[in-house]
C-alpha cells in the first residue's frame, strides 16, 4: 500500500490536530508548572504527564482501524500478505500520531524550562514510546473483536484507566509499571531511577510482543494462552523490579557534575544555573554578611541533593534572581525536622521556622522590604523587631530558637522580641 494512500485514508491524520491542540491547550499547565528550568530531564519527564491521554487516544483510534479491518472482511479472503504485514501499515499512521502527541508536548515543557539546545533524556523517551506503541497494539486488537462505534469508546476508556490511575494508588510500584512515576523527573539535583525506566520498558515490551504474537497467529486458544502467559510474565517482572521504589522514581545526581570553584567558601553549582560567576559572588557576600553576625557556615556550599560533611545546602534554582542568593544560603543553615515531627508527633517548634528563615534571609543580605512576601506579615513585623537588637541579642535568640528546632520537647523562645519597644 502506497504511503499517501496508508496516511490519507488513516483516522489518525483527522485526529493529529485535535490531539496536538489538546495537548497545547488542555495539558500545556499541567506540562510546564513543574518543569526544572534549563534540566532535559526534567523537560523530557515533564512531558510524560500527557501519555496517559496521548496514550489513550492511540488506543482508540487503532481500536477503529482495527474495526474497519474486521468490517471489511480483509483476513478472511485469503489475502497474500501476512496478518503483519497487512497490520503494520495500517497502524503506522497511528503510532505517529502518538509520537508527535508527545512531541508538542515536550515542546510546551521545553519552552517553559528554556532548555536551548540539548536532547531529550534517552531511556524516559524510549519507555514513552513503547508504552504508545503497546496501547496502539492492545486497542487495535480490541477493534478486531466488535465494531468500531463501540470499540473506539471502550479503548479510549481502557487505556486511559490503565495508563493514568495506578498513579493514584497506595501501590507505588504499579505507578512505574506503566510509566506514571516518570513525571515526577526531576529537580536539578537529581536523575531517573533506573528501575523505573527497566520496569516500564520491560512491561512495554511483554505488551508488544503479546500483541504482534496474537495479530500473527490471528488469535485461538493456543495464541491466546501464550499472549497471557507472555504479558503476565512481563508485568511479574516489572512488578519485582520496581517493587522497593518509591512514588518519586528519583535518585540523587553525581556530584561529579558540579561546577565547583576553588575560592573560599567553596561554592558548587550544577551546569544548568544561569549566571555561575554572579551567583557564586552573592553566596559569598552572604557568607560574610552571616558570620559577621556571629554565625557558623561551613566552608561549602553545594546544591548537591546530600551535602557531604562540612559542606552545606545551597537551595536556588537554575534561574534563580540575586535576590534569590540569601534565601538559598539561609535555608541551608536551618535544621532538618526531627524525626518526632515527621513522625506525627507534637512540634511546638513550628512556630519558630518561619521567622528563623526570615532572620537569616535578611541577616544574608536579603532586601527587608521582600521579608512579607516571602514568609508573611506576621514573620516580618517579627523579625523587624529582632533585627532592632544587639547583635549578642539576636545571635542569642537564633541559637536558642534553632536548638528548639532540633526536638519536640523543647519550647521556641520567641518572647525576646516581642519585649522589645
Amino acid at each position: 500500500m502506497l504511503v499517501n494512500t496508508v496516511i490519507r485514508s488513516s483516522s489518525a491524520t483527522l485526529v493529529l490536530p485535535f490531539l496536538v491542540g489538546f495537548v497545547f491547550v488542555a495539558l500545556g499547565d499541567d506540562l510546564s508548572a513543574w518543569v526544572t528550568a534549563n534540566y532535559w530531564p526534567s523537560v523530557t519527564g515533564s512531558a510524560t504527564f500527557a501519555l496517559p491521554f496521548v496514550g489513550a487516544a492511540c488506543a482508540a483510534v487503532a481500536a477503529w482501524e482495527g474495526a474497519r479491518l474486521r468490517r471489511g472482511g480483509v483476513f478472511g479472503q485469503a489475502p497474500v500478505r501476512s496478518p503483519l504485514a497487512i497490520t503494520v501499515p495500517i497502524l503506522l499512521p497511528v503510532a505517529a500520531m502518538g509520537l508527535l502527541g508527545m512531541t508538542a508536548a515536550l515542546i510546551v515543557s521545553a519552552a517553559a524550562a528554556d532548555v536551548g539546545v540539548g536532547l531529550p533524556h534517552l531511556g524516559i523517551t524510549l519507555v514513552a514510546a513503547g508504552i504508545l506503541f503497546a496501547n496502539t497494539l492492545v486497542g487495535y486488537l480490541v477493534g478486531r473483536t466488535m465494531p468500531g462505534v463501540l470499540a473506539a469508546p471502550l479503548a479510549l476508556i481502557g487505556a486511559f484507566f490503565f495508563n493514568a490511575y495506578p498513579s493514584s494508588w497506595s501501590t507505588y510500584w504499579l505507578r512505574h509499571v506503566v510509566g506514571g512515576g516518570l513525571d515526577s523527573c526531576c529537580s536539578v539535583d537529581a536523575v531517573i531511577d533506573q528501575r523505573a525506566i527497566v520496569s516500564g520498558a520491560v512491561f512495554a515490551v511483554a505488551v508488544c510482543m503479546a500483541a504482534l504474537f496474537l495479530i500473527h497467529r490471528q488469535g485461538g486458544t493456543i495464541a491466546v494462552a501464550a499472549a497471557l502467559a507472555l504479558t503476565a510474565a512481563g508485568f511479574g517482572t516489572a512488578g519485582y523490579i520496581a517493587r522497593d521504589l518509591p512514588p518519586d522514581a528519583v535518585q540523587p545526581r553525581p556530584t561529579s557534575a558540579l561546577i565547583c570553584d576553588g575560592k573560599q567558601p567553596t561554592v558548587c553549582l550544577w551546569p544548568e544555573v544561569e549566571h555561575r560567576d554572579l551567583v557564586q559572588s552573592e553566596s559569598r557576600k552572604a557568607v560574610a554578611r552571616l558570620k559577621e553576625a556571629g554565625i557558623r557556615v561551613p566552608t561549602t556550599l553545594t546544591m548537591a541533593a546530600k551535602p557531604e560533611a562540612g559542606a552545606t545546602k545551597l537551595g536556588i534554582a537554575t534561574n534563580g534572581r540575586p535576590n534569590d542568593v540569601p534565601a538559598g544560603v539561609a535555608s541551608g543553615l536551618l535544621p532538618e525536622l526531627p524525626a518526632c515531627a515527621l513522625k506525627g508527633d507534637a512540634y511546638p517548634a513550628a512556630a519558630a521556622l518561619g521567622p528563623v528563615a526570615a532572620w537569616l534571609y535578611t541577616t544574608a543580605g536579603g532586601p527587608a522590604q521582600a521579608v512579607e512576601g516571602r514568609f508573611g506579615p506576621q514573620e516580618a513585623a517579627l523579625v523587624q523587631k529582632v533585627r532592632g537588637q544587639s547583635r549578642a541579642a539576636q545571635l542569642d535568640w537564633y541559637q536558642s530558637n534553632m536548638q528548639a528546632m532540633k526536638s519536640c520537647r523543647t519550647q521556641p523562645k520567641l518572647a525576646l522580641a516581642e519585649g522589645t519597644p
